[in-house]
């Protein structure tokens, strides 16, 4: 691992990009966003119903963990389905995906994944989780989290396959299009990750969602991973195991979570108020794409900024990847931005430590006094030109406001813009 460090440092210094594991390049669907979710959540075995959830909205959690996949997957699910995640959704909720696929050769699930091809069981089980979260209106861009559960790690022929198998589920979900989040265990999962985070020969997972119940919900000061890995948007912990909480008169059986990480992406349903164009990007100077008809519904995805129109600076972009203002749909706040939309952001990982964060599109900006260690995810919202750094004159803005050059961001190109990446 010190030799991986210390060769990704060098190539910094020289000006080179890193390898592509262990990141491993994601794109992404016109019509989508990624979703970064910051507070308290719960999972429970069997999705609520819809009036146990509209209870539950007088709790202290606005996400939950649900189960929408894999063979180990024990429970049933009844209420999961696609009006559900709309219903829910359109409610405020925020949806952690857990995938209970395969599990470790060394673990105590029933059905365990092979020690000679578990490379090709996690591809399986991607495109499984993939299909099963389409399936419920879970859009690309979303991330979507296998459940490593606890193994013997000093099993080393175990413990390879583990890697292995969630270094393919990682790659697989990229070329997916959805961003890969893994569950795993203090005890086994997170320590070999976090031993693997910088090795080539494992594709890094964007999140890691921990198991460790101790009744502290911090998300930084995990032994045995360093607060430099998984630094950005990128934790989850679940840190209270199964008990009973009642809220609204409902009582859940569940465990307690804290994230700052991705989670699901969905369409939110809207009405117009007029006539309106559709546009390529977020202006009316962007060529025009459809007519949409006053009192139309349309699926929105995320909400970005552009040139006022009416009271308001805020565009929406619908599912067909274009946009329209938001000044003429009926979003319920005006002239801000509408939860439970998200912003729009696109999430790749950065490829060297020390990624300095400036004020403006160039090296001759200020810089902020942190910067962002390998690994991270950069928030990407936009892109624009500024100074040349490596081959590219491509600058990100992150969703923090700073600056990032795009050579050192696993973005689709070391020379010009990523689509479906808006310009600034």
């Amino acid at each position: 691992m010190f030799k991986v460090l210390a060769a990704v440092l060098a190539l910094s210094l020289i000006g080179l990009p890193a390898s592509a594991e262990p990141t491993t390049p994601i794109t992404y669907n016109a019509g989508t966003t990624a979703t970064r979710y910051t507070g308290l959540a719960f999972d429970t075995c069997t999705a609520p119903t819809l009036a146990q959830m509209t209870a539950w909205k007088a709790s202290p959690y606005k996400a939950i963990g649900i189960y929408f996949g894999g063979v180990n997957r024990t429970c049933a699910q009844p209420q999961l389905t696609p009006a559900w995640v709309t219903s829910v959704t359109a409610m405020g909720w925020r949806l952690v995906p857990i995938y209970l696929g395969l599990q470790a050769p060394c673990g105590t699930r029933k059905y365990k994944m092979s020690t000679a091809s578990s490379n090709r069981d996690a591809v399986r089980d991607a495109d499984d989780a993939v299909a099963k979260a389409k399936a419920l209106g879970l859009l690309p861009g979303s991330a979507l989290y296998n459940d490593m559960e606890n193994y013997d790690r000093t099993n080393t022929v175990c413990r390879s396959a583990v890697l292995h198998y969630l270094s393919a589920w990682t790659k697989e979900l990229h070329l997916q299009r959805y961003v890969s989040g893994v569950y795993a265990n203090q005890g086994s999962g997170a320590p070999d990750l976090a031993a693997a985070y910088n090795s080539s020969s494992y594709a890094r997972p964007d999140a890691l969602w921990i198991a460790r119940w101790d009744g502290n919900s911090s998300l930084t000061g995990w032994p045995p991973v360093p607060d430099t890995f998984w630094a950005v948007g990128q934790r989850g912990k679940q840190y209270v195991g199964d008990h009973t909480e009642t809220y609204g008169g409902v009582t859940l059986n569940i465990d307690n979570d804290r994230f700052d990480a991705p989670v699901a992406s969905v369409a939110y349903r809207y009405t117009v108020r007029t006539t309106i164009h559709s546009y390529s990007g977020p202006s009316t100077a962007y060529p025009v794409r459809s007519t949409i008809s006053a009192g139309a519904a349309i699926r929105l995805v995320c909400q970005t900024f552009g040139p006022k129109i009416g009271t308001t600076t805020v565009w929406d972009k619908l599912i067909d990847g274009t946009y329209v203002t938001d000044y003429y749909v009926r979003t319920p706040n005006k002239p801000g931005y509408s939860p439970p939309l998200p912003g729009c952001s696109f999430p790749f990982q950065t490829t060297i430590n020390g990624l300095t964060r400036r004020h403006g599109p160039g090296t001759a900006y200020a810089t902020y006094p942190s910067t962002l260690p390998i690994g991270s995810l950069a928030w990407v919202t936009c892109q624009s030109p500024g100074s040349k750094v490596g081959t590219t004159a491509v600058w990100d803005r992150l969703s923090d406001g700073s600056w990032v050059t795009d050579y050192y961001v696993a973005t689709a190109s070391n020379t010009t813009y990523t689509a479906p990446i808006r310009r600034c």
